[in-house]
């Protein structure tokens, strides 16, 4: 907005055009601002909305507010037909966007998967009946519902499928081939260039161009080398006619093709692809979608797997992979084998008899099919592996059998792998994490045979890009290796060694039984809301574990004397003239992991001293390593379900016999509860009982005054974190709970003939999750005073607690609310209805339906006044649109804001 001049100084002037008011074209002040820029015409005021897409004051921050004009002869309330007329024209609107975005539904969730399915199923068949029944399968309505499912299924396999290719396109592109691909491309590009220089000065020309051609590919050889292959390609396949001309431009093809494109890809919108936007184009791309998904069916799943099943037929072996419950799984990843083998065989052939291009085209393919299998293998087979070793290795904590495995994995396969595989997952996942602290700690280059997550130039698809398929393979086996390694020294050594020292501990209980006093769903809810997250939101955990490594790397470091080895000679620039190359990694599957633990650590290589006797050193500390990891495991296994058995047998007073004379077992024995909940609940009392030591020597070089202070000051941070937590995690929970479960639970699960039985612990847990949920709804929701209230409390922290305020704003509303709801059918049901109603059959329907009733009343009555509004927008809508003629620019009134502000 422009100021206005000096000269203008005494006037009221606009502060857009600078003009004066006039009687056609009076002045407004719409908004806070005072002094020169205080005035506006409502035209320019309109000109600057729409310009800037504003509704308020760019320097006040005032909404600008309109008073609509109608026409004089506009009747007090609008007549029953314009009413009529208007409610019929949207609900035909309505209509039309029902019945459109049914169509796109139907067409997407319905079409799609239904012929992705029966394509499938039609392909797999086998038989030329099923082939011809498939136009009369297509419109079938025999299991739809269960056809649908599976056809999304294949739909989304499809879509990752194609997702994968043109991602490890751009990665080819970005990074380059394999080096066997690219040198072959630069043979062929050499040769080509041969073919096309001038004959009589050939020697000469092919010398020039090899000089330039090898500067360029030094300085970026992968990148100018694609490009090199690009311009020859294409001066060796272009005809003349659409080659540059005499201005040095391409032909109008060349001009016009890419511009289309763009266009093209400029108007393509989510929107439009899908039919969002109300045309009927999405059906040429439901067309599209389905020919596309039946050809990648057709090459990446019905050839793969007949040439599996053949390839298992010749080898005998149908009947094992039968009887694996995985036949068509394992079949399809033996096709994809054999693929491979066959790509690299006719790609030799077409070397031999020197086809360059299908060369190119097999070798990028042989590089897809590579690459796929190994991310297989990776992601799935060794964390699978993994789970099943985890499993066999820690059978003796629950005294089960490879029996008891069998008959599960028969029971359920599908399951068992799934279980197994995420175990497995988590296993690598901590276990790169738990390098990457050692990184951290350790001098670089001690762990020369872990993969180093942490350096920015790895990328696990790239190297599986790159690498030879037996160097891939070497470290598949050296990760199984060191995987199976740490689960024997960390699991298997240490329940044996368990078993024969404390028989009677093990093994634990994973099972809870219908009659044990504590529900297993309530447990799973408090483990899940409550101790987990309580545990994985502090950061001194791992600052303790770090410490304590540090400190054993040391001890060890002096009783071996290999301080320089171990951890360094303090060192800083690790990158200079004395690094030296350090051995390939071996750990690629904690490469998947990579984003999620990326922390700061040091990379490269560090020299050290080597003292006498290295060798017998490092053996040395190889024997240290292993001890510890099972005194370590001992402890994690024993201390917290030790102590969370204790805990779990006081808190659950009724497991403990009143006579001393019927006490036939041990205490643990008698509590029957699973041990996961008892191994959480006494790490958590480990946590909080090594967080309060670490407070306390933190506070002795204070002295005793400060040390009585800090004292007073977190027993009094204690006293309130107390009242909050009852009132915000103990009593809205319960209340939470016991409404949920009288409104909806109880009227559907209970019989009207009998009592129901509210278990305050369950309901109280259950509450727990229903409160979280309505916080995340209440923080995703509009701006009203519970969302202000709540934010407020997550940002204060407990620090910064402020008790008036949690009780006042968030506590007493809250509880009053559910309070009422629980307190007032109540007392309407034992003291009214008594009153009109004699029969105590009726009294006691009336009180077990009373809540949901009144939860439907509450319900109606939200909806009637959300129809009301709509009905009121409706008519303002006939109204504006039949008898509205323009707008008029509100002026601020600065006394009436004034005196309303002073008398608050």
């Amino acid at each position: 907005m422009k100021m206005m001049d000096p000269d203008l100084s005494g006037m009221d002037i606009c502060r857009v055009c600078r003009s004066e008011g006039m009687p056609e074209r009076p002045l407004f002040h719409p908004c806070i601002c005072t002094g020169s820029i205080k005035y506006i015409h409502q035209e320019c005021l309109m000109q600057w909305m729409r310009y800037s897409r504003k509704e308020y004051c760019e320097l006040c921050g005032h909404r600008f507010s309109f008073t609509p004009i109608y026409s004089p002869d506009m009747p007090r309330r609008l007549p029953l037909k314009d009413v009529i007329g208007g409610l019929l024209s949207s609900i035909a609107t309505a209509v039309k966007y029902w019945l459109h975005y049914t169509l796109v539904a139907i067409a997407w969730l319905g079409i799609v998967p239904l012929t992705a399915c029966r394509i499938y199923r039609c392909l797999f068949a086998g038989s030329l009946d099923s082939f011809f029944a498939l136009p009369f399968d297509m419109l079938s309505t025999e299991n739809l519902a269960s056809d649908v499912f599976h056809g999304c299924f294949v739909v989304t396999c499809t879509l990752f499928a194609f997702i994968g290719l043109v991602w490890l396109r751009e990665q080819i592109l970005h990074g380059g081939g394999p080096d066997w691909l690219e040198r072959e491309n630069l043979v062929a590009a050499a040769a080509v260039a041969d073919e096309h220089l001038p004959r009589e000065d050939e020697e000469n020309d092919v010398n020039a161009n090899n000089n330039v051609i090898n500067p360029v590919l030094q300085e970026n050889p992968i990148e100018n080398l694609n490009n090199q292959n690009n311009v020859i390609e294409q001066h060796a396949e272009e005809p003349p006619e659409v080659q540059e001309d005499g201005d040095g431009n391409g032909g109008d093809d060349n001009n016009w093709i890419p511009m289309e494109w763009d266009r093209a890809a400029e108007e393509l919108t989510w929107e439009r692809l899908l039919g969002l936007d109300g045309s009927l184009v999405f059906l040429e791309h439901v067309f599209w979608v389905i020919s596309l998904n039946t050809l990648f069916i057709l090459i990446f799943a019905f050839c793969p797997y007949h040439m599996g099943l053949l390839a298992l037929s010749v080898l005998g072996m149908r009947e094992p992979a039968t009887a694996s419950h995985f036949e068509g799984l394992l079949t399809t990843l033996m096709g994809y084998c054999l693929v491979g083998m066959f790509l690299v065989v006719l790609h030799r052939i077409a070397a031999l008899f020197g086809l360059g291009r299908a060369r190119r085209i097999l070798g990028l393919c042989y590089v897809v099919v590579k690459v796929a299998m190994l991310s297989v293998v990776e992601i799935g087979i060794l964390p699978l592996v993994c789970g099943w070793w985890l499993d066999i290795c820690s059978l003796a904590m629950f005294d089960a059998s490879l029996k008891d495995r069998e008959v599960n994995f028969k029971l359920a396969p599908g399951t068992s792998i799934f279980i197994h595989w995420l175990v497995g997952m988590v296993y690598v996942y901590y276990f790169a994490s738990f390098v990457l602290l050692l990184r951290e700690i350790l001098r670089p280059g001690v762990l020369w045979f872990l993969r180093n997550l942490n350096d920015p130039d790895f990328s696990p698809i790239q190297e599986m890009i790159h690498l030879p398929i037996l160097k891939h393979i070497r470290r598949l086996l050296l990760s199984a290796v060191i995987f199976g390694t740490a689960v024997l020294l960390m699991l298997w050594l240490p329940v044996r060694i368990l078993r024969s020292l404390f028989p009677t501990f093990l093994p634990y209980t994973v099972s809870v039984t219908n009659d044990a006093q504590v529900n297993e769903l309530s447990l799973e809810l408090l483990l899940l809301q409550v101790i987990i997250p309580a545990l994985l939101e502090q950061s001194h955990t791992r600052i303790w574990l770090k410490g304590l490594i540090r400190t054993w790397c040391r001890a060890v470091a002096w009783v071996l004397n290999i301080h320089s080895y171990l951890l360094g000679n303090g060192q800083q620039d690790i990158d200079g003239p004395a690094a030296q190359p350090v051995a390939e990694p071996a750990g690629g599957l904690a490469a998947a992991h990579q984003a999620l633990v990326m922390r700061e650590g040091p990379t490269g290589f560090q020299p050290y001293d080597r003292p006498r006797f290295f060798a017998a050193r490092i053996v040395a500390l190889l024997i240290f390593v292993c001890i510890s990891l099972v005194l370590a495991s001992l402890a994690a296994l024993t201390i917290p379900v030790w102590m969370g058995r204790r805990v779990m047998v006081i808190w659950l007073m009724g497991s403990i016999p009143s006579d001393p004379n019927f006490v036939t077992t041990p205490t643990p024995a008698v509590a029957k509860i699973h041990e996961l909940y008892t191994a959480a609940c006494g790490t958590y009392i480990c946590w909080m009982i090594a967080r309060a030591i670490a407070i306390i020597l933190s506070w002795l070089p204070q002295g005793r005054a400060a040390m009585v202070e800090r004292l007073r000051q977190w027993c009094i941070l204690g006293a309130k974190t107390c009242v909050a937590s009852i009132l915000l995690i103990g009593l809205i929970p319960l209340l939470s709970g016991l409404l949920l479960e009288v409104v909806i639970i109880v009227p559907l699960r209970v019989p009207i003939y009998q009592t129901p039985i509210l278990f305050i612990w369950q309901d109280w847990a259950l509450g727990v999750l229903y409160t979280k949920i309505a916080c995340a709804i209440t923080m995703m929701g509009p701006e009203w005073f519970l969302r202000t209230a709540i934010e407020r409390i997550y940002r204060d922290g407990i620090r910064e607690m402020n008790l008036i305020f949690i009780i006042k704003e968030v506590a007493i509303p809250v509880i009053t609310c559910f309070g009422l709801a629980l307190a007032i059918p109540y007392a309407l049901t034992y003291t009214v209805v008594p009153l009109f109603v004699s029969n105590m059959h009726m009294r006691n329907l009336i009180a077990r339906r009373i809540y949901p009733f009144l939860l439907l009343i509450i319900i109606c009555g939200m909806v009637v006044t959300l129809q009301i509004k709509q009905f009121k927008k409706l008519y303002e809508h006939i109204k504006n649109d039949k008898y509205l003629v323009g707008q008029k620019l509100v002026n601020y009134d600065h006394r009436r804001a004034k005196a309303q502000s002073n008398t608050q």
